[in-house]
């Protein structure tokens, strides 16, 4: 197992300045990643002018867990991203080196 990796801090915990998407983040793979995919979910949002509330019922996910991945104080699953992609039309996933 990578040293690290426990989900029992949530990915903005590993800011170690500056705040939630923007932070400047411990090196922490997984937290960057989280951070990428915030980012590019909110950009994403904005440019279709969709709520959470909008894009939950188009994602057929929870609302809460499109607010908990927007702050982030959740780490999202494959199933969640996948399916806000597809409602989207967008590729979330930041890669190797977000």
């Amino acid at each position: 197992m990578v040293a690290n990796s426990s989900r029992a801090q949530c990915p903005r915990g590993f800011a170690r300045s500056g705040t939630w998407p923007h932070a400047d983040l411990a090196d922490h793979h997984a937290a960057c990643v989280a951070q990428a995919l915030a980012r590019r979910l909110a950009a994403a949002m904005e440019q279709r002018d969709l709520s959470a509330n909008r894009l939950a019922v188009a994602a057929g996910i929870n609302r809460q867990t499109i607010a908990n991945v927007l702050a982030g104080t959740g780490w999202p699953d494959l199933l969640t991203i996948a399916s806000l992609e597809q409602a989207l039309d967008t590729d979330l996933w930041p890669g190797l080196r977000p």
